[in-house]
């Protein structure tokens, strides 16, 4: 399923055959004292590429995985001083582009775009490289609420958001010598306005965590791991059945 352990001819027969292909894109920025930066590029790799198996085991879709991208916009980080690394929205989408363009000239008929990082918005990019061939919507970014699965398995009203129980407990249950388990703690940190164009973390929490990681463990990183695959492929099955 990994778009770079392939050949170039062996790409070309994927593209042939009708196979789909995932573009995950990752960031690095801090997550809290207990988290490695690079989590969410580490996080949606893993992922795309769990999903991807499951929809080809369970549903017969064919899918490529791109290498990730592990860097992406990070401005709300920057106040911590360290840990990020920060594209501007313009070079983000610009390399979105070219990567589109790539795949489609290669000849793949969908172009699914993965987020592993919440705050980055490449609605505008898709939507003009869309245009560009016509309005045929080959390009099309998938969407999976990762809040809905952390209330569907645990309890809704632990504070999350960023660096929380959630993340901490996938880390625990798949990566579990990068947690340091000795920092992690409930935080004093201010509800988010993720609507505000110049989010700033500092302002909202001085340990760079939103909410409250301390309810993770591996048990319920094993429980919502299963849940994510189970969604994920999901959504892969309906958008390239569309």
């Amino acid at each position: 399923m990994k778009f770079g352990d392939l050949t170039f001819e062996e790409i070309k027969s994927c593209a042939e055959n009708g196979w789909k292909v995932i573009i995950p894109t990752g960031c690095t920025e801090q997550q809290g004292p207990h988290l490695p930066v690079d989590f969410d590029t580490w996080f949606i790799t893993q992922l795309s590429l769990a999903a991807s198996e499951y929809a080809d085991r369970e549903y017969g879709i064919k899918t490529l995985v791109l290498p990730v991208i592990p860097f992406g916009p990070t401005p709300e980080h920057r106040g911590f001083g360290s840990g990020y690394i920060h594209l501007p929205q313009s070079i983000h989408e610009s390399v979105i582009n070219a990567l589109l363009v790539s795949l489609e000239e290669q000849g793949f008929q969908r172009l699914i775009i993965w987020c592993g990082c919440g705050q980055h918005d490449l609605d505008e990019v898709i939507n003009q490289f869309n245009e560009s061939l016509g309005g045929y919507e080959k390009a099309i970014q998938l969407t999976l609420s990762y809040f809905d699965i952390w209330r569907a398995i645990s309890d809704p009203s632990i504070p999350g958001g960023h660096a929380d129980s959630f993340s901490t407990s996938i880390a625990m249950y798949l990566r579990p010598d990068s947690v340091r388990n000795e920092r992690v703690f409930n935080p004093e940190s201010k509800p988010v306005d993720w609507d505000n164009p110049d989010l700033d973390f500092s302002l909202y929490s001085s340990s760079g965590v939103i909410g409250d990681p301390t309810y993770a463990s591996a048990e319920l990183g094993k429980e919502l791991w299963k849940q994510l695959i189970q969604e994920s492929a999901a959504i892969i099955k309906q958008i390239t059945k569309e």
